[in-house]
């Protein structure tokens, strides 16, 4: 996604006056085929190894070194696995803007002494900078591709909003600008968990109505959680219903690489951890880690039996409870009470 992302950007600011024509993208140095990532990114205007056959505009340059790709930028977008968060912001602190904007597209939450914190909120207080957020439904070869989708971008600031929307906005990636980040967010972190359920559905051979019980019932516990978790404001059904919510939810569990592996993880009895090394070419899968993260809080909260398809999700991913229980996880839903 990172290298999809910086697709449009770099299209967007070529041709915009207002942004810098430059855009430089942090990659993490890998050696492909011999030479280095950056270089083969740099020459041939393509990630080979995360998003081949996609050409990069010329103006994305690749940065290995992380200080040097950020330091001078206004705009700072964050698509990295969001267990490095905590590292990638203590290698840049004190050495980018003051002012300078963030926008995450990370997938996931936080789970810490004080529980719930979202991942925009710990960039937002390791660096000092004002947090946007972008999910949607948005499988990154499609967006490569350039097939016609929407995304949503959470934003306190309406200024700021209508800034990253001209920098994010294309034909064919149309953005929505919301002010409930926090629940914008959320979306992003919960739904691969309920793709996770998905996808072992779909493992187990269960037809598509079992799969629409699984995300509807995903749907309400996602809102559930949002309302309990979701301080800053109001909490309202609208945000569901935009591209983060809903859409997002769908496609994550139709075309998803969590709906992918768990099914996967049903069908051949394989870790999780086996399967993300065989399946995601060096990609990260967010769903299982993130069921962990929610478990954690809700047990402190003493609410795991509210939410039984994320307790579900958990207790066969990490603590061995057998896969073919996971309908009777849910025939007892709260939903159905």
């Amino acid at each position: 996604m990172g290298s999809a992302i910086a697709k449009i950007v770099g299209a967007n600011a070529a041709k915009n006056a207002k942004f810098d024509n430059t855009v430089k993208m942090w990659v993490f140095e890998e050696t492909v085929n011999g030479r280095k990532l950056t270089e083969i990114i740099n020459s041939e205007h393509e990630n080979v190894k995360y998003l081949p056959g996609h050409k990069l505009p010329a103006n994305v340059l690749a940065v290995p070194d992380l200080v040097e790709a950020s330091s001078d930028a206004d705009i700072l977008v964050f698509v990295i696995p969001h267990q490095f968060v905590g590292k990638v912001c203590d290698t840049i602190k004190g050495k980018i803007k003051n002012d300078a904007l963030g926008i995450s597209l990370i997938k996931g939450v936080d789970e810490g002494p004080d529980g719930l914190k979202l991942i925009s909120d710990v960039i937002q207080e390791k660096l000092g900078i004002t947090m946007s957020v972008l999910m949607g439904a948005n499988i990154a070869n499609e967006v490569a591709d350039e097939k016609f989708c929407e995304t949503t971008i959470g934003c306190k600031n309406k200024n700021h909003g209508a800034l990253l929307k001209e920098l994010m906005q294309t034909s064919n990636f149309r953005v929505t600008v919301v002010e409930e980040y926090d629940v914008v967010e959320i979306c992003g972190a919960l739904k691969n968990i309920v793709a996770v359920g998905a996808g072992f559905c779909d493992g187990l051979g269960f037809g598509d109505n079992t799969k629409a019980a699984v995300i509807r019932l995903g749907l309400m516990e996602m809102i559930a959680f949002a309302r309990i978790f979701c301080k800053e404001g109001p909490v309202s059904s609208a945000t569901f219903l935009e591209s983060c919510g809903v859409a997002d939810l769908i496609t994550t569990c139709y075309g998803g690489r969590n709906r992918k592996v768990a099914e996967a993880f049903v069908r051949t009895g394989k870790s999780i951890e086996e399967l993300e090394k065989e399946m995601l070419n060096g990609q990260k899968l967010q769903g299982p880690a993130t069921a962990a993260e929610v478990y954690l809080i809700l047990k402190h909260k003493n609410m795991v039996d509210k939410f039984p398809l994320f307790n579900a999700v958990y207790q066969i991913c990490f603590e061995g409870h057998p896969v073919t229980e996971f309908i009777s996880c849910l025939q007892n839903h709260p939903e159905h009470m």
